[in-house]
């Protein structure tokens, strides 16, 4: 699903949405300007917005690099982690654009809330994944955390831009308040960084441990609902992804 247009002119970018129905416009934005307050450089410099027209239009500079790839060398992922660490300090407020906190067990649910797979190793993950609403973990995520920074919320490796020094970010959509274990958990567990061996950030970013293997769980229950038949990423991995994403779910449910 396309949420948005681009086109370049020079150094400009101009992205139109598709859907904004959940203040995406607004939220990229908000978080542009207060990157470019905080940490400019990180991401794109705003340029101009018309945010009531059908559809709404932001306008940004364009930023060099280009997307990590799914194997990052140990300079790019150093430069992950230094982009993170920026991104981390910007204040998250004053902010009625990003909204409350809230929790994402309802992401868990869409694992749950389906029918059991049939048999296998996804049906042995979605067992144990109803058993993990008895654990302590809902209970812990569904708690703000002590501190919340600002939340990128979608860790696609497209979205971060690596010029050959540093790594920038893009794509504010989903801008939300956050904190660095479910930030982490979120990059962790999405599927384009499955090779690329980011678990060396856990150490670097020092994120609550027992918040990150809570918030993996759930992302992980995530990635499964996406990828079985049927599910909206099913038909772009292979056949076998759904089995490979029970065990990844099943270890993590074990650890």
């Amino acid at each position: 699903m396309h949420t948005h247009a681009l086109t370049v002119a020079g150094s400009v970018l101009t992205k139109r949405y598709a859907s904004w129905e959940r203040g995406e416009h607004r939220r990229e934005w908000w978080a542009l300007n207060q990157l470019q307050e905080h940490a400019p450089g990180l991401a794109p410099r705003p340029l101009g917005a018309d945010l009531e027209v059908t559809p709404p239009v932001v306008t940004m500079s364009v930023i060099p690099g280009e997307p990590l790839p799914d194997a990052p060398s140990p300079a790019q992922l150093d430069g992950l982690g230094t982009a993170l660490a920026r991104l981390w300090a910007v204040p998250p407020d004053p902010a009625p654009e990003l909204g409350p906190w809230r929790d994402d067990l309802a992401f868990a649910r869409r694992l749950t809330g389906g029918p059991r797979p049939s048999g296998g190793p996804t049906a042995d993950a979605w067992d144990a994944a109803v058993r993990w609403w008895e654990s302590g973990d809902p209970q812990l995520l569904a708690t703000p955390p002590p501190g919340c920074v600002l939340g990128h919320r979608d860790p696609n490796l497209a979205n971060y831009l690596w010029d050959g020094a540093r790594v920038r970010i893009v794509d504010f959509e989903d801008a939300a308040r956050s904190d660095p274990a479910t930030e982490l958990a979120i990059l962790l567990e999405h599927m384009s960084a499955r090779k690329a061996g980011v678990g060396a950030l856990i150490d670097r970013l020092a994120p609550d441990p027992v918040r990150l293997i809570a918030a993996r769980r759930l992302w992980a229950m995530f990635w499964l609902s996406r990828v079985l038949p049927g599910g909206r990423s099913a038909g772009r991995n292979p056949p076998s992804t759904a089995d490979a994403q029970a065990r990844r779910l099943l270890d993590l449910l074990e650890t």
